[in-house]
């Protein structure tokens, strides 16, 4: 098995290095990873500046991008293998509910389902400062295998969270779906010595709803979450209705 890492918090966070370790038990591991934090970039590639990237040793590279662009150069040019997975994470902090949509973890891992790898983004549910990335990192080492023997659904990859707990501390997997959160009171505005207004964004810790089945209801309740999310986002339920709007 020949895998290809990534992340979005940086190719020194602690929770890469954990994840490729990992992996090497399980196929030959290649590392592309942003040279700083790109948290939160999303589905961003960079188009109006050349990229460059750093060999920091064999099969790893640092790249001035964004995780979308580490898969591109690692798929198309940095690699001397063509990946059977690409991996993405383990992201410090969680990804779920809607928060998947500002994730550049989670877009690394769709950028590979794009040109046709099976792919999954993983995330650490814990607060600021550094979790226990092992039992994590041993879980994404299972699912790796189990994505490349069996496949996923067309157009389909893997967002997977885990609690911050000890491995005989997690309960087992659950298929989940979706969360989403309350977003109340998320940006503060304020005043600068200079007397300039300024705001900041991401500040307050938001509510998830609570949703049976969901990504959130899981973690909350000590479970590993492994939801599926796929690339087409057409909502098939409201096509019948929308026909019938007169738009001419």
């Amino acid at each position: 098995m020949k895998i290809l890492v990534t992340n979005d918090d940086g190719i020194h966070a602690p929770g890469i290095e954990a994840l490729a370790e990992a992996l090497r038990g399980v196929g030959e591991v290649a590392v592309v990873a942003p040279d700083r934090e790109r948290s939160a970039v999303s589905h961003a590639l960079t188009l109006h500046h050349p990229l460059r990237a750093e060999c920091l040793g064999p099969g790893r590279f640092a790249v001035d991008g964004t995780p979308t662009d580490c898969v591109n150069l690692g798929i198309h040019s940095l690699l001397d293998f063509h990946p059977d997975l690409v991996v993405s994470g383990i992201n410090r902090g969680a990804n779920l509910g809607d928060d998947v949509t500002y994730s550049g973890t989670v877009a690394a891992a769709m950028e590979a389902t794009l040109m046709g790898i099976p792919a999954f983004a993983i995330s650490l549910v814990c607060r600021e400062g550094h979790g226990d990335y092992g039992a994590a990192a041993a879980f994404a080492a299972r699912l790796a295998g189990t994505v490349v023997a069996r496949g996923l659904p067309a157009d389909t990859f893997l967002n997977v969270n885990v609690p911050d707990l000890r491995a005989d501390q997690l309960l087992p997997p659950l298929i989940t779906t979706q969360g989403k959160r309350r977003y109340e009171g998320t940006i503060v505005d304020k005043v600068d010595p200079r007397g300039r207004c300024y705001y900041w964004i991401g500040t307050a810790d938001l509510a998830f709803l609570d949703i049976q089945g969901s990504d959130s209801a899981a973690i909350s309740a000590g479970h590993i979450s492994v939801t599926p999310l796929h690339l087409d986002l057409t909502n098939r339920s409201s096509i019948d209705m929308l026909r019938k709007w007169e738009l001419c």
